[in-house]
């Protein structure tokens, strides 16, 4: 792990530093990430996300799930904007 960070759904758009991306995110707090931008994957046809369907067939974006607090999810993400609740990321390679 290169790192973490805490965001909110006051919060603008997280971005992880160069040569890294989102690799895990703790939900502190019921979440929903915004419908738009708010959980931008590496790959839209590799990873959960809210602008593709995500690995493997009949996946499902994102955009309206709210996810419970105390889970981890996981893949590799270049973006996470929060529109409700409350995460922290981990950065790695």
């Amino acid at each position: 792990i290169n790192g973490s960070a805490y965001t909110t759904a006051s919060s603008a758009a997280i971005t992880p530093t160069t040569g890294n991306v989102w690799i895990a995110i703790t939900i502190l707090t019921d979440t929903v990430f915004d419908s738009a931008s708010g959980l931008v994957a590496e790959s839209s046809t590799a990873y959960i996300n809210t602008e593709g369907i995500g690995g493997g067939a009949a996946g499902l974006v994102v955009d309206s799930v709210t996810f419970p607090k105390g889970v981890t999810i996981y893949g590799r993400w270049t973006e996470i904007d929060v529109n409700s609740g409350t995460i922290v990321a981990y950065q790695g390679i």
